[in-house]
């Protein structure tokens, strides 16, 4: 064999071995058909026509692999109704508001919408939402279109992918939006883990019995 050939196949051997492996992460889907999710909002300003939002309501319809039908009701400030209903994909990054992203993302992964391009996870911490302590992803968009800039923070349940929280800020006006009420998880009793707070009722229960039992045995 030519020495040329030889060096220079040997040379495309070593790039092709230190070369780093990309593997593309799974899209996980953490949402299921029935589920529901409701949020408070609050505004500050003037915001343009179908945003003066005071109430809105989530339901997945129907999931089909990566594809997500949403039914979304949104209560405006002057007592009017809008619903919709919106089509995601997670796959391609149609996300809508950021309604739902891929669930178990880890702090510094990166996921893709349409709108704003790939949105990087910033933080993985414990907050409260709706009564429960949640693991949430939470990540940050900014930008300037039309002599507008608006930047908004938005936080998603680790385990379901869907928004919790989202904190807006436009040139002329300001949202906050914050879940209270879902069915994807169970709020928790104050200052007891709920296993401890059943286990304590049935007890008590089991107490109750008992002592009916003596006390009625002792008066016959």
């Amino acid at each position: 064999m030519d020495r040329k050939l030889a060096l220079t196949i040997s040379l495309l051997i070593v790039l092709v071995a230190s070369a780093p492996i990309v593997v593309s992460a799974e899209i996980s889907v953490g949402v299921k058909q029935g589920d529901w999710i409701e949020y408070q909002v609050t505004f500050t300003g003037t915001p343009p026509e179908g945003h003066a939002v005071t109430w809105a309501r989530m339901d997945i319809v129907s999931v089909q692999g990566k594809n997500i039908t949403l039914a979304v009701a949104a209560k405006q400030s002057d007592g009017s109704w809008r619903n919709e209903t919106v089509q995601l994909n997670l796959e391609i990054g149609q996300l809508g508001d950021d309604f739902i992203i891929p669930a178990n993302l880890n702090s510094g992964d990166t996921f893709f919408d349409k709108g704003h391009g790939n949105i990087t996870i910033s933080g993985v911490e414990e907050r409260t939402y709706a009564g429960a302590t949640r693991t949430i992803m939470s990540g940050t968009v900014s930008e300037t279109a039309q002599q507008t800039t608006y930047q908004t923070t938005y936080y998603w349940d680790k385990a379901t992918g869907v928004l919790v929280e989202g904190n807006s800020s436009y040139t002329d006006f300001a949202m906050y939006t914050k879940t209270n009420r879902t069915n994807m998880w169970q709020a928790q009793t104050p200052g007891l883990d709920s296993t401890v707070f059943y286990a304590l009722v049935i007890a008590v229960a089991a107490i109750l019995i008992i002592i009916a039992f003596f006390v009625i045995r002792r008066k016959k």
